[in-house]
């Protein structure tokens, strides 16, 4: 008798740096963080992804993502392309709305030629009517249903998946070290741990971030006439 193990290598697969959804050519700031000598240190750059996490992830991306899951479960899909609008309206930066876009319209795609799925198609053909934006919560939640990966282990991905892309573009930008790299993700677990516990239940009304320093730190990228990064 087989054992299947569908969800681990689904999980496995979109957590994989290999999935071309493009958060690798993200920093969310921290290049202009680190061109300006505002930041040097593996202790000061786990501070910013923890505010990163806890003032605009969890609790925007987060509770977008775990009400996206409950509301395709009951095909309520009216609810589902409201989120979408609102986490639009929310990513208030001009990069980090842009990069979401395409971090998510990238997911579906690939996503879509592997697995056939009504309710991502469904979202994909609002996408092409311009009914809907394919933000990268709204999206990473569509595409983990169609792989039948649970909503908390889809939430720990895209956090993880966050952390893994700002601790990338620092050690391509030589701040750290690989080692070091490794010891800042884990270092981080607890807190994106604790984020998705603190955020899986709350309703899409309660969706919100607030760190005006961040969001400072993000124009200032936008306005950069050259960088290695898109955000």
């Amino acid at each position: 008798m087989s054992i299947d193990y569908s969800e681990e290598l689904g999980v496995m697969q979109l957590s994989d740096s290999f999935f071309p959804s493009g958060m690798f050519a993200t920093s969310n700031g921290i290049e202009k963080l680190f061109l300006d000598k505002k930041i040097s240190t593996a202790e000061e750059l786990i501070e910013i992804i923890r505010v990163f996490i806890t003032q605009q992830m969890a609790p925007l991306d987060g509770v977008a993502l775990a009400n996206v899951y409950e509301f395709a479960k009951n095909n309520n899909f009216e609810k589902i392309l409201e989120i979408d609008e609102i986490v639009h309206s929310m990513k208030t930066i001009k990069e980090i709305r842009e990069a979401s876009i395409r971090s998510g319209i990238q997911t579906l795609r690939c996503i879509a030629e592997i697995k056939q799925d009504n309710l991502l198609d469904q979202y994909n053909l609002a996408i092409k009517e311009k009914k809907a934006y394919g933000t990268y919560p709204v999206s990473f939640a569509i595409s983990c249903m169609a792989l039948e990966i649970s909503k908390e282990k889809s939430m720990l991905m895209m956090m993880y998946g966050f952390v893994a892309s700002v601790v990338g573009a620092a050690l391509r930008l030589g701040m750290i070290q690989h080692f070091e790299g490794q010891k800042i993700i884990h270092k981080l677990k607890p807190i994106i741990s604790d984020a998705m516990v603190q955020n899986q239940n709350r309703s899409y009304h309660e969706m919100w971030q607030f760190a005006p320093q961040v969001d400072i730190i993000q124009m200032s990228h936008e306005k950069m006439d050259s960088k290695m990064f898109i955000t």
